[in-house]
């Protein structure tokens, strides 16, 4: 196994995982910059607001996209799995 075949596997394992955390950290960031956002116009400094919308959107966008994350990690896996005869033998 070469080094850029070690390479090319963590940057394609980076890939699938950015792949996959960017809708969660979509979700969090857009929710806690508009409970921000209220809490500024509203003047309510209570820091533990934003933590139930956050819960919330995490667990909306898990049921809405969990599917779909978890068959890009199940086919990235199988595909790793299929391709070790030929990292091992080379």
């Amino acid at each position: 196994m070469t080094q850029d075949r070690i390479v090319s596997l963590i940057v394609d394992a980076m890939g699938v995982t950015m792949k996959i955390a960017l809708p969660m950290l979509l979700v969090g960031l857009i929710v806690g910059l508009l409970i921000s956002i209220l809490q500024a116009v509203t003047q309510i400094q209570e820091q533990t607001l934003v933590f139930i919308p956050k819960i919330l959107g995490l667990c909306a966008v898990i049921a809405i996209a969990g599917p779909w994350m978890l068959s890009t990690i199940v086919d990235w896996t199988s595909e790793l799995w299929r391709q070790i005869p030929t990292l091992v033998g080379s």
